[in-house]
C-alpha cells in the first residue's frame, strides 16, 4: 500500500549511509518484525525446556503437560489460519502480489506426501492409545487427533497461500506466521526427541555385543505401566511408529521453512521482471539417473543387511560396520567427483548472475550451510576419536576415509548448489548474447526480441551499442562470430568454454539428477536406524558415553535434514538447468 508508513524508507537511507537508530526503531515494519521474532523465540525456548524436563524425568512434569502445551499452540495457529483464509476469500477480487520463487509446486507436493504419512502416524498413535488406555492420560489420545486436523489445515493453507506477499494487517500477520514457524519447529523437536530416545535404547542394547562392557547400560524407559489389551497389535504399532517418524520430522521442518519465507515476504516490494517457469524434463539424463538409481538400490540392500546383522554378535556387528563404511565411502567419492565437475563447468562458462533479493533462495543457502555443520561436527568427532584412541578395531580404518569424505562432499555439494541457484536460466543468457551481437553489429538500432524485452536486457544492449558500435563494429562482430563458431565446434580448443551449450546443460542436468538420488540414498540410513556413529563405540570410549551421545543427538537431526533439503535444492537445480 503506497500510504503505509511501514513501506517508507527511513530518513537518510537515500544518502547511502546507515539509517539513524531512532529512525530504525521508529519504523513500524522493523518494530513488528523485531517484536514478532522475540515472541516466537520465547515460545520456542519455553517448549524446548518443557521437552527437556520431560526427557530427564523432572519432578512434576509429565508427557501430558508437554502434549497440552503443543495442542494449545496448534489450536492458536488453526484459529489464525482460519482468520487469514476467511479474510483472503473476502478480498479474493483484489490483485495480490505473489512471490514466484516461493512455494514451488514440487515443494508443495513433497510436503503433501510427508503430511499424508504423518496422518498415518497419527492413526498408529490413536491405536497405541486405545491399547494402553487404562494407564495413559487423555492428552495422549487427543494429541494425535488435534495433530491430524492441524496437518490437514496447514497443507491446505500452504497450497493456497505459500506465494502470498502480505501488504496489510502486517503486525498481526507477522505474529501469526512466526507462531506457525515455531509451532512447527517444536513439533519437529518433539518428533526428534521421541525418535532419538527409541534409537538410544536400541543402541545401548547393541553395545554389549561389540565388547564395550565398561559402558553403563541404563535404558531410558517411558513405556506405559500397564499391559496392552492386544500385545501383538501393540508391538506392531509401537515398531511402526518409529519407522514413520522420519517423514513426520521432514514434514514439520519443511512447513516451518515455508512459513518463514511468508514471514520474510511481508511488506516486500516485488521486482517487476517475471520469473521464468521451471519445468521438469526427463530427456537426456539417462546416465545420471541410472547411476543414481544403482546407488539407491545398493543403499536399500546395505541398510537391510546392517539392521539384521548389527547387535547379533561382535563379529557380525563389525562386518556390518565395515560394509557400511565401504558403501558410504564409494558413494561419497562419486558425489565429490560429480560436484567438482559441476562447479568446474559453472566457473568456466559465461552466465549472468541473479543478484535480486529473494528470501527463499537466501534461506536455502543458509540452511545448506547451517545443517551441514551437524554432520561436520560428528565427522570431526570421529576423526579426533580415531587419532586419540589407544586401541583401533578393524573397522576404524574404514571410518577414517568415510569421515573425511563426509566433510569434503558437503563442502563441494554446497558450492555446486549455491553456484546454480544464483545463476539465471540458460535461455536468459542466450538471449543476452544474441542481443549483444545484434546491437553491436548493426549501425542502426536493432529490433529487440520479445524474450529479450521480458528478461530486461534492453538497457545492456543499448549501452553496448552506444559505446562500441562506432569504433569496434567490424572487429567485435568478427570476434562474436568466432566465438559462436568455437561453441558449435568443440574441437577448436581444449578449454571448457568450447563445449556446446547443450552439452554443458546435459552434463549439469545429469550431475543434478545423480546427486539428487544420492542424497535420497544417504538420507535413508540415518533416518531408519542405520547409524554407525552410535554403534561403533569408539567415540564413546574417547569422549565418554554421555557427552558423545549428547553430541550425536543434537547433530544427527540436522545431518538428516541436510540430505532431504539438499535433495530438494538439487531437484530445483535439475529443473532450472
Amino acid at each position: 500500500e503506497p500510504g503505509d508508513p511501514g513501506d517508507r524508507s527511513p530518513p537518510g537511507s537515500e544518502l547511502g549511509g546507515p539509517p539513524p537508530a531512532a529512525a530504525l526503531a521508529g519504523s513500524p515494519q522493523k518494530l513488528a518484525e523485531m517484536l514478532s521474532s522475540q515472541y516466537g523465540l520465547n515460545v520456542f525456548v519455553a517448549g524446548l525446556l518443557l521437552m527437556f524436563a520431560w526427557a530427564v524425568h523432572a519432578v512434576g512434569v509429565g508427557k501430558g503437560h508437554l502434549l497440552s502445551f503443543l495442542i494449545t499452540l496448534m489450536l492458536i495457529q488453526l484459529l489464525w489460519m482460519l482468520w487469514y483464509v476467511g479474510r483472503s476469500y473476502a478480498q479474493r477480487r483484489l490483485i495480490r502480489e505473489k512471490d514466484t520463487h516461493a512455494g514451488a509446486r514440487w515443494l508443495r507436493g513433497s510436503i503433501t506426501l510427508f503430511a499424508a504419512i504423518t496422518i498415518v502416524l497419527g492413526c498408529f498413535k490413536i491405536g497405541y492409545f486405545v491399547g494402553f488406555a487404562e494407564c495413559l492420560s487423555a492428552t495422549e489420545g487427543v494429541f494425535p487427533v488435534a495433530h491430524s486436523i492441524h496437518t490437514l489445515s496447514q497443507v491446505y493453507f500452504l497450497w493456497g497461500h505459500a506465494k502470498d506477499i502480505i501488504q496489510s494487517f502486517k503486525t498481526l500477520e507477522r505474529f501469526g506466521l512466526i507462531h506457525s514457524v515455531f509451532t512447527n519447529l517444536l513439533l519437529w523437536a518433539n518428533g526428534v526427541l521421541n525418535e532419538s530416545k527409541h534409537q538410544l535404547n536400541e543402541h545401548k542394547e547393541r553395545l554389549m555385543t561389540l565388547g564395550f562392557g565398561n559402558i553403563t547400560i541404563v535404558l531410558d524407559d517411558h513405556s506405559p505401566e500397564c499391559n496392552c489389551t492386544s500385545t501383538a497389535l501393540c508391538s506392531v504399532i509401537s515398531q511402526g511408529i518409529y519407522y514413520l517418524y522420519p517423514f513426520n520430522i521432514e514434514y514439520h521442518i519443511l512447513a516451518s521453512t515455508m512459513f518463514y519465507v511468508l514471514w520474510k515476504n511481508i511488506g516486500r516490494k516485488v521486482e517487476s521482471h517475471p520469473h521464468p517457469k521451471i519445468q521438469f524434463r526427463f530427456h537426456g539424463v539417462m546416465m545420471g539417473t541410472a547411476v543414481g538409481l544403482t546407488v539407491l538400490a545398493i543403499t536399500i540392500g546395505v541398510v537391510a543387511v546392517y539392521l539384521i546383522q548389527i547387535g547379533r554378535s561382535k563379529t557380525k556387528s563389525e562386518s556390518a560396520l565395515i560394509m557400511f563404511y565401504i558403501y558410504a565411502t564409494a558413494s561419497l567419492m562419486l558425489m565429490v567427483v560429480a560436484g567438482l565437475t559441476g562447479v568446474w563447468i559453472y566457473r568456466t562458462q559465461e552466465t549472468v548472475l541473479d543478484e535480486s533479493k529473494n528470501p527463499a533462495r537466501k534461506l536455502d543457502s543458509d540452511l545448506l550451510i547451517g545443517t551441514a555443520s551437524g554432520s561436520w561436527l560428528i565427522s570431526w568427532g570421529s576423526i579426533l576419536a580415531i587419532i586419540c584412541a589407544e586401541e583401533h578395531p578393524a573397522y576404524t580404518w574404514y571410518n577414517l576415509p568415510y569421515s573425511i569424505l563426509a566433510i569434503l562432499e558437503k563442502y563441494i555439494q554446497n558450492l555446486f548448489i549455491i553456484e546454480s541457484i544464483h545463476r539465471k536460466p540458460e535461455r536468459y543468457n542466450e538471449d543476452i548474447r544474441t542481443l549483444r551481437v545484434m546491437a553491436i553489429c548493426s549501425r542502426n538500432p536493432a529490433p529487440l526480441t520479445p524474450s529479450c524485452q521480458k528478461n530486461g536486457g534492453t538497457g545492456d544492449a543499448a549501452s553496448n551499442s552506444r559505446e562500441l558500435s562506432h569504433v569496434l563494429n567490424g572487429s567485435v562482430c568478427l570476434r562474436e562470430s568466432r566465438e559462436q563458431n568455437q561453441e558449435n565446434n568443440p574441437g577448436a580448443d581444449g578449454s571448457p568454454s568450447s563445449l556446446p551449450t547443450n552439452t554443458k546443460r546435459k552434463i549439469l542436468r545429469n550431475i543434478a539428477a545423480f546427486l539428487f538420488l544420492c542424497n535420497i540414498s544417504l538420507w535413508i540410513p540415518p533416518a531408519f536406524g542405520c547409524r554407525p556413529e552410535y554403534d561403533n563405540g569408539l567415540e564413546e570410549i574417547v569422549f565418554g558415553f554421555e557427552p558423545w551421545i549428547i553430541v550425536v543427538n543434537l547433530a544427527m537431526p540436522f545431518s538428516i535434514f541436510y540430505r532431504m533439503h539438499s535433495a530438494a535444492s538439487l531437484f530445483e537445480v535439475y529443473c532450472k538447468t
